[in-house]
């Protein structure tokens, strides 16, 4: 609605997990850093956990656009599934037709990684939101690992989840699973004096570099204060902050915006109703 206002090619603050939008820190550069090694060197798994909204899937997102032709992926969104349909949902995405029965898949799944492996060629499975998976579902998680060779992992597993994922595998009852990992990463939230590099980043991204300064420091600052650097709060509110500047003819956003723009996610509002029905009608002319 409101990217020709702006000078938007997108909008620039959307949810979804573009990896083109990556905004990188110290902490996105050690979680990109710490997967793609444990892939490439085949460490077999590999744990990134975070706070909700921090950017985990973007990084996820990432990395599976940058791992070349010789890695085969697939990607698990839904961790609360049985172990079996978790497995047959991985199958699907490594292009395989899935068996009917556990066992069945399982022998599949080796075979499809001997070949793989033959042909100098590396897989990784990645479970998003595995802190939904139960102990059980982690003990199996931990059985695949033993898909091997004497000499290397067939298959490296990426288990993504919230800070909980870290209590549950530091449990004394998966205390075998945890031996097995080189190590946790935890990406942070973004410190609070780059939460303004990363407005004008995607700012800049949306506009293919066209767009000016478009938020002022006062409303940096809210902005700072509300979200505490989780990048999913900050584009939820600088999404309402910008359709309200449009509904109000203003190019540049300032504090009175982006406080008005949290109140209304604070109570629920949903973008365009009531209070800007008014102004909508003859925005933008």
């Amino acid at each position: 609605m409101y990217e020709t206002f702006y000078g938007f090619a997108e909008a620039p603050f959307n949810l979804t997990p573009d990896p083109k939008f990556l905004f990188m820190t110290a902490g996105q550069r050690e979680a990109l850093a710490y997967l793609t090694y444990g892939i490439r060197c085949r460490k077999g798994i590999l744990v990134l956990t975070g706070e909700v909204g921090v950017g985990k899937t973007l990084i996820v997102r990432t990395l599976l656009s940058q791992l070349d032709a010789s890695v085969q992926s697939a990607l698990v969104m839904d961790a609360m599934l049985p172990f079996t349909q978790l497995l047959r949902l991985a199958l699907l995405d490594f292009g395989l037709k899935p068996k009917r029965g556990k066992l069945e898949m399982l022998l599949a799944l080796h075979e499809f990684l001997l070949d793989l492996r033959s042909a100098g060629r590396n897989a990784v499975m990645v479970i998003d939101e595995a802190q939904n998976l139960s102990p059980a579902g982690l003990e199996e998680v931990r059985l695949l690992s033993n898909l091997e060779t004497p000499t290397e992992k067939l298959l490296q597993i990426v288990l993504v989840g919230q800070p909980e994922l870290k209590g549950t595998l530091n449990s004394h009852r998966l205390r075998q699973l945890r031996q097995r990992i080189p190590g946790l990463c935890e990406l942070p939230p973004l410190a609070a004096d780059g939460v303004g590099e990363y407005v004008e980043h995607r700012v800049r991204v949306a506009s293919e570099g066209r767009a000016a300064r478009i938020f002022d420091d006062q409303a940096v600052r809210i902005l700072i204060e509300y979200s505490q650097g989780i990048p999913r709060l900050i584009n939820t509110v600088c999404d309402r902050a910008l359709l309200l500047g449009y509904v109000n003819d203003q190019r540049m956003i300032g504090g009175r915006t982006m406080r008005e723009a949290i109140e209304e996610i604070t109570r629920g509002f949903q973008p365009g109703c009531r209070a800007s029905e008014s102004a909508m009608t003859g925005a933008g002319t």
